[in-house]
């Protein structure tokens, strides 16, 4: 017989801690503070210190957390095939959801100016996460070592974060069918030119 006392949610694991922060994020963006995180955590700013040292860690594993979590929504909305048209398909996916995301918006709401950065950053943790799951959306196209087998395509992922990102950082086309049927349009015929040799390589 079950209890009704069940414990809930141990204030100090991790995935508490940043699943609190994500679910703050989406209204806050980066105004979410170590304060607000403790107190909805039921632990302590000092613990969240030792454990993270800075509030911008927090934001930027939830970050990572929610980027991860974009693909994974893709996948089951519009998985790809591992053929070009498959590949561009579940890529728009991402990038919709990317754009509808609360976070993101509450992100360019509270920081403008960490927004626009975001357009143009070419490093970073939250780069590396995109283009590692891009990586692997794109391995199927050389199946003999990916893309690291193939240099031309190794040099793909990168091209391909550079167009998604004004298609994704634009939650005020949210909601909007012309805009975002433009964003997406846009951003699937420019995949399919930077992919066009694998197309023509797979018939």
């Amino acid at each position: 017989m079950s209890s009704r006392f069940a414990p809930g949610p141990d204030p100090h694991s991790t995935g508490h801690v940043i699943s609190t922060v994500r679910a703050l994020m989406r209204t806050d963006g980066l105004d979410v503070s170590l304060t607000s995180i403790a107190r909805r955590c039921g632990t302590t700013r000092t613990f969240l210190y030792a454990n993270w040292k800075t509030v911008s860690a927090l934001h930027l594993r939830a970050l990572q957390t929610e980027l991860a979590q974009a693909f994974d929504t893709a996948h089951r909305a519009c998985p790809s095939d591992g053929t070009v048209p498959g590949i561009t398909g579940h890529l728009t996916e991402v990038v919709r959801v990317v754009r509808r995301h609360p976070t993101t918006a509450a992100v360019a709401r509270s920081s403008p100016e960490a927004f626009c950065a975001a357009y143009t950053a070419t490093e970073g943790p939250l780069m590396r996460v995109a283009v590692e799951r891009i990586d692997d959306l794109l391995h199927p196209l050389c199946p003999h070592g990916g893309v690291w087998g193939d240099p031309e395509l190794g040099s793909r992922s990168w091209k391909i974060l550079w167009i998604a990102r004004p298609a994704a950082l634009c939650p005020a086309a949210a909601g909007d069918r012309l805009r975002e049927g433009t964003l997406d349009n846009a951003f699937a015929e420019l995949l399919r030119d930077l992919l066009a040799p694998w197309a023509a390589a797979a018939r």
